[in-house]
């Protein structure tokens, strides 16, 4: 809890540490807005201390493990049926207030409710970073990585599901996820599509009460690249627009938010415990049926049944590293670290990422900087649900092209640049979330922090990576991390779509939006490029290669597909292949990474899941 702590009493101490140079008045203004927020915060608490007061029984109709984005909503989903009783498990603590101030979004990345995965060493990506290791956040807390994320809310194209559906997957068309889409939304941005938006769900989508005037110049400066500004959730995908966020009145709304806080202390049969690791689902290796789990919770190992059915919606990394733990994967590999198969499984095979080069630049317009944010004016502002601390993590304006196909006014986009209002050495925590080495740091952003000047990162996110990466095992022990080969860059496509996107970010400085606020492309070299000429093609590759900036987008490592499938670990109806009972319900089944931010997605599949899991056990149609 510390790091958590800690946090918190830095926006205090923040806060206060300007107080003597403002007057008494407003002295008691600061006081007051703190109090304020404490209150707040302090409302959380007791609504997390719900579950403190739960004993567990031995057996439940369904056990749902990790309460991320997709487990939070299960949970709550399969809960309205007051007949079954459901218990969620969490391996990380509650979620505080704190966390939900959307600009301290990269600090959350440095404390105890983010696992810290690290991929593989590579020779071909994240040069940069620390022994050319990628950092993997991932959300270990109530909520997941809902938690931890940027809040950027996008749904991707309709083709990505229509694909999906293609490949074997009958129910994931466009057409038949997007009632799902519009059940969970609660969206307040005004100029959404009435057609395609939800506007009563649980997950409140907003436009963020606040806009730098940098933001304003890369909106213009798209639409006169040729972009509409539209509602890029609606009919048509390929526009530029102020960032959906999933924030409500400036703070985070996550999946624990959204779904779990308005049942505390109201439905009985769901039961939640945080700090519990499930280490095993229990398989019946006669009948091949799950029938429990167990789980390390309160200093001891428990085994806890369930009488209908395992739900595994730990994340990429953790749900096909707890499968594998309980016999369910790469028979070989399981073998060789000496776990006995039940299931042979392409389990861990097709992970996939979105990563993005950030691209810096100067201006003269005002920046995001990490001092600004002691203005004692700024929690009152947040207290009144506007401001600068709503802005999650800097982001603010996105856009995406069709590079293939630039005239196609409604082509699938290939990439998605998105503006962050500050620069790499606009915060102390960003270079070291995405664990950039000191040299590379020191050459290309010091400067700019030495001279404060004003600067801000467009990332250009390749949408539609053709490399594929995997989750293997370390060891049997549940305890120890797995093994993370990202596999970046593996397809040269995936390289030159990156480049590409790099040249079109800096080729809207010469649009008149960016030109109005003197934006000028940062011209720092990386040392260890220096053998391709400046601003070569062969050098961009380079600067791709070293700047691997994960957008935390894992996905596909128990993937969706018919039998007939040999990469595919469930069924259409997220059933694991040869195991009855048990299914897999997060971002882990996406077949093909869908083209944006899976987030939102996610929520999709937790309520389609839901809806099939009642449907399989006769409580709805």
């Amino acid at each position: 809890m510390a790091s958590k702590s800690l946090i918190f009493v830095g926006l205090c101490l923040a806060y206060m540490a300007t107080w003597s140079q403002i007057s008494a008045q407003n002295n008691n203004n600061v006081l007051f807005e703190t109090i304020n927020f404490l209150r707040r915060g302090q409302a959380d608490v007791e609504l997390e201390n719900y579950d403190n007061n739960v004993i567990l029984d031995s057996e439940y109709d369904f056990i749902v493990v990790g309460a991320g984005t997709a487990g939070c909503a299960l949970a709550a989903r399969l809960s309205e049926n007051p007949q079954w009783r459901v218990l969620l498990l969490e391996a990380g603590g509650p979620e505080r207030l704190v966390m939900d101030v959307p600009i301290v979004a990269h600090f959350l990345q440095l404390g105890e409710m983010n696992w810290k995965y690290r991929t593989q060493p590579s020779d071909h990506a994240c040069l940069a970073m620390n022994n050319n290791r990628c950092n993997w956040p991932r959300g270990k807390v109530m909520g997941g990585s809902s938690v931890l994320n940027y809040m950027m809310y996008t749904r991707g194209n309709r083709r990505d599901y229509d694909r999906w559906e293609a490949l074997g997957n009958p129910g994931w068309s466009f057409k038949d996820v997007l009632p799902y889409f519009k059940k969970y939304e609660g969206s307040s941005v005004p100029d959404a599509e009435e057609d395609y938006v939800g506007r009563n769900g649980p997950v409140k989508v907003s436009y963020v009460n606040w806009r730098s005037k940098i933001a304003e110049a890369f909106v213009d400066a798209a639409q006169q690249d040729g972009l509409k500004y539209r509602d890029y959730n609606g009919r048509i995908q390929n526009g530029v627009a102020f960032l959906h966020t999933t924030t409500r009145n400036s703070t985070r709304w996550s999946s624990n938010r959204a779904y779990l806080y308005p049942l505390k202390g109201k439905r009985s049969n769901l039961h939640v415990r945080k700090n519990a690791l499930v280490t095993k689902v229990l398989i019946d290796p006669q009948t091949k049926t799950a029938y429990g789990i167990m789980v390390q919770t309160e200093g001891r190992m428990q085994k806890i049944l369930a009488r209908k059915e395992v739900i595994v919606s730990a994340g990429a990394i953790n749900t096909p590293q707890l499968l594998m733990l309980s016999g369910v994967g790469p028979a070989k590999h399981l073998r060789e670290v000496g776990i006995k198969p039940l299931a042979d499984l392409a389990v861990g095979y097709n992970l996939q990422d979105h990563t993005a080069p950030a691209v810096t630049f100067t201006t003269n317009a005002t920046s995001l900087k990490f001092e600004d944010f002691s203005d004692p004016t700024l929690i009152n502002r947040f207290n009144r649900m506007e401001g600068p601390y709503g802005s999650p993590g800097g982001c603010e304006a996105i856009a995406f092209w069709d590079l293939d196909h630039e005239r196609d006014e409604d082509g699938w986009p290939d990439i998605e640049l998105f503006l962050v209002g500050g620069s790499m050495s606009s915060n102390p925590a960003i270079s070291r979330a995405f664990g950039l080495k000191k040299s590379i740091y020191d050459t290309l952003f010091a400067e700019i922090e030495d001279k404060s000047l004003n600067a801000f990162m467009i990332f250009p996110m390749i949408l539609r990576p053709k490399s594929r990466g995997r989750i293997m095992l370390k060891s049997s022990d549940p305890f120890k991390y797995p093994l993370i080969h990202a596999n970046y860059f593996a397809h040269p496509y995936d390289v030159d779509i990156s480049v590409r996107g790099l040249l079109k970010a800096i080729s809207l400085m010469e649009q008149r939006g960016m030109e109005a606020i003197n934006a000028k492309l940062w011209e720092k070299k990386i040392p260890t490029c220096k053998q391709h000429p400046y601003k070569s093609w062969a050098y961009w590759a380079c600067y791709v290669r070293h700047f691997t900036f994960t957008i935390y987008h894992y996905s596909g490592t128990a993937k969706m597909g018919p039998k007939s499938d040999r990469a595919a670990v469930v069924d259409h109806r997220l059933r694991v292949h040869g195991i009855k009972n048990l299914r897999v319900a997060d971002a882990s089944i996406m077949p093909e990474i869908m083209s944006g931010h899976p987030n939102g997605p996610v929520f999709m599949i937790a309520e389609k899941a839901a809806d099939m899991i009642k449907q399989d056990h006769g409580f709805i149609q």
